[in-house]
């Protein structure tokens, strides 16, 4: 039988970009309970004063909701793999996310999703890029994960995987067979819509229709669809993802996307793309600490970047904000990869985890120092976080300073918990 007992005290970290600093002390709680830490996003984007309680109530049921959710599945001992996939069931299914349920309506009238999860323990990974007919394609995704972990198929076949990661990754209709087959329940495209959805592709609809009709050039007809392009991706970006560590320390990571808005079918996004989209990777041989990562934002900055596998690398420095900091600056905003685009506009979650040696007077004690970020160049991030002796998860969207241009100015926050356990 094990007691745990933590502690936390959080602070904010804003970053300006002519390396200004503001830093905000924040409250600090000790509760006893059960172990394990999750933290979720629902996207690096704009969210407007009017909506952010819907946005904050998502967050908070993707931590707690029933005893099918994230930290539930904590305290009843599940795995880090097995949380953080709920906690994107949970996200998934809200009609305010551009996740699963809602997620954006593409040119040709139809919703494709992508989705990723990734292992920390074993360092497999499971994706499914532009899939259609599931209300969560990170079912999907987590489904390829577990098939990956039995190894060959029968005949001497392997799973599909990408080098030695076995890193299984389906796309399109190909995806949506297998899920069929492996038991993952369908969703009829039509039901997915959501009034907002509707709405939002019948109106970018007639733009483009508009748009066309008044063009005299095919030139001037590129500009346009290129400008509502760019348009759409900074305003947009609500992605969604999720970090979580359990009771042994294993960490993992997920995100889960219906893309941009009018996307071209078959496009797949940075949620599903290997490094992209999240990353996990327990402590290992010279690493000292166990990191997992989430992004949102557009894809095609993310992915230039592998942005999220770029974030965990960074987090085995020993000082994590300075770390994130640094990767967002020099491997993000200031990327040779970007170095054509005026603005540069995305968001990570962050979770890293070290064993730590506690001042008790039992040999027992185990301890873990978790420590948990967020940072977008987007106007704004909304997350919500909890531990597992926590009673309600919160919530907060994250905003950049007044007068800083989105793209090319970012902002950090974030804090730290500690969790012991001591074993009767």
């Amino acid at each position: 039988m094990e007691s745990l007992q933590s502690s936390a005290e959080e602070q904010q970290y804003t970053f300006y970009k002519d390396n200004s600093w503001s830093k905000k002390q924040e409250s600090t709680y000790n509760k006893p309970g059960v172990g394990g830490f999750v933290l979720v996003h629902a996207g690096a984007g704009y969210h407007s004063e009017s909506k952010a309680k819907e946005y904050k109530h998502v967050c908070k049921r993707a931590c707690q909701q029933n005893h099918f959710q994230a930290v539930d599945q904590l305290k009843a001992g599940a795995l880090a793999v097995e949380a953080v996939a709920a906690a994107l069931v949970a996200l998934e299914d809200s009609p305010f996310t551009n996740a699963g349920m809602g997620s954006n309506i593409n040119l040709s009238g139809e919703i494709e999703c992508d989705a990723s999860i990734m292992d920390g323990k074993s360092l497999q990974y499971g994706a499914v890029g532009a899939i259609s007919g599931f209300k969560n394609p990170v079912l999907v995704a987590n489904r390829l994960l577990s098939e990956a972990q039995k190894g060959k198929l029968s005949a001497g076949r392997i799973p599909p995987c990408i080098n030695d990661f076995f890193a299984s990754f389906l796309v399109g209709r190909g995806a949506h067979d297998w899920a069929i087959s492996h038991g993952v329940p369908p969703c009829p495209s039509e039901k997915m819509a959501t009034k907002f959805s509707l709405s939002a592709y019948k109106r970018n609809k007639r733009k483009m229709e508009l748009a066309e009709k008044m063009d005299r050039g095919h030139n001037l007809t590129k500009k346009r669809r290129q400008s509502s392009g760019n348009e759409n991706c900074s305003e947009c970006l609500d992605t969604v993802g999720a970090v979580v560590v359990d009771l042994q320390g294993n960490v993992a990571a997920a995100v889960s996307s219906g893309g941009l808005a009018m996307k071209h079918p078959g496009r797949v996004g940075q949620a599903a793309h290997y490094g992209c989209g999240c990353w996990a990777e327990n402590a290992r041989n010279m690493n000292p600490y166990s990191t997992a990562v989430s992004t949102s934002g557009c894809g095609e900055h993310l992915i230039r970047t592998m942005l999220a596998r770029e974030c965990s690398a960074a987090m085995q420095s020993e000082d994590a904000h300075q770390a994130l900091l640094e990767a967002m600056q020099n491997k993000f905003i200031s990327s040779p990869f970007l170095a054509s685009e005026d603005r540069v506009l995305g968001g990570v979650i962050v979770l890293r985890c070290s064993r730590c040696a506690e001042p008790q007077p039992s040999t027992n004690v185990q301890g873990s120092l978790v420590e948990f970020l967020w940072s977008h160049t987007t106007e704004s991030m909304c997350v919500g976080y909890m531990s597992a002796q926590d009673s309600k998860a919160k919530t907060h969207i994250s905003r950049l300073p007044p007068g800083t241009v989105p793209g090319q100015s970012l902002a950090i926050e974030g804090g730290v918990c500690r969790l012991t356990s001591t074993a009767d």
